[in-house]
């Protein structure tokens, strides 16, 4: 029977959680190169490198990810143990840790996040929303399990994380019912000097709103542009001009917002990714998340 050295594991953990070997040692009160070598020793053991090479930094191997994934288990246990001993409350829940692209519309991450929270097991969701280039950088620390965006991680990009296509979605026009029953007859031509509520010009969306303006040769009445989705929703609530947002959710956009539908615009196709440092999902979670995506909340546009 093949025994795994826990002191190895916490080694690796501990590395891979600093980011460094130096970082490391410095917390385990141990020289950087009797970690080295309980790191290789751990490696022999499973017969896999953990570690690679990127510049002067060493990071995670697929297999090593997994492992950290492994380890990151194993030393929570470890820690309620310790709480259950001393009489603290037992029970923990699956964590989730996801991060939100601020470009995502909220609507579109409550509906992909919903079905981790509907699973049997209890999930502890944790939930940070910024900017891509913010996410990747703290999904390369390992400190997200996934970030949700409407765009894949670019070529660029120096994390080694993967994209996964979770559905794409056309888009449709709101406007409060008295506005949209003005604007709704002979669509689209009639949006030509509409009022609109646009994203900012540094969002995809906007870039390609503008696109489908310019190829139907409509020059919208711009009355506000927006960073915030919602925000953006709530103008449109109260009637200040029409808005677009994904077909996908086009049904929750009507009840949530008290609004009507004015026109759909299939040529604006909007996708969404899940990007994780592993190339096949396995937290719970994650896979509940994709699967129900791609099978009901755009199964019909993928």
């Amino acid at each position: 029977m093949e025994w795994l050295n826990y002191h190895h594991l916490l080694y690796f953990w501990m590395v891979v959680r600093e980011g460094s070997i130096v970082k490391a040692s410095k917390l385990l009160l141990l020289a950087p190169p009797t970690i080295t070598g309980q790191i290789r020793a751990l490696e022999a053991t499973l017969g896999e490198k953990l570690f690679m090479r990127s510049g002067r930094n060493l990071v995670p191997t697929e297999t090593g990810r997994l492992v950290y994934r492994y380890a990151n288990e194993i030393f929570s246990m470890g820690r309620e143990l310790t709480d259950v001993l001393k009489g603290r409350p037992a029970g923990r829940p699956m964590r989730l840790v996801v991060g939100v692209s601020d470009a995502l519309p909220k609507l579109i991450a409550y509906r992909l996040l919903e079905p981790a929270l509907a699973l049997p097991e209890p999930v502890d969701l944790v939930c940070h929303e910024d900017h891509p280039d913010r996410l990747m950088a703290n999904l390369s620390t390992f400190g997200l399990d996934l970030v949700l965006s409407d765009a894949p991680i670019g070529t660029g990009a120096r994390v080694r994380a993967f994209s996964h296509l979770l559905g794409s979605s056309g888009m449709s026009f709101f406007a409060k019912p008295a506005l949209a029953a003005k604007y709704r007859k002979n669509f689209p031509a009639s949006l030509d000097g509409a009022p609109f509520l646009l994203p900012m010009d540094n969002i995809a969306l906007r870039r390609s709103l503008d696109q489908w303006f310019e190829v139907n040769q409509i020059r919208p009445r711009v009355v506000g542009e927006f960073k915030d989705s919602a925000l953006l929703k709530v103008f449109g609530r109260a009637g200040v001009g029409v808005f677009a947002a994904p077909t996908a959710i086009e049904e929750d956009v009507r009840q949530s917002q008290r609004v009507a539908l004015v026109g759909r615009a299939e040529s604006i196709v909007e996708s969404y990714y899940a990007i994780s440092v592993e190339r096949k999902l396995r937290h719970p979670a994650v896979v509940a998340i994709t699967e129900a995506a791609r099978t009901k909340l755009f199964g019909k546009t993928l």
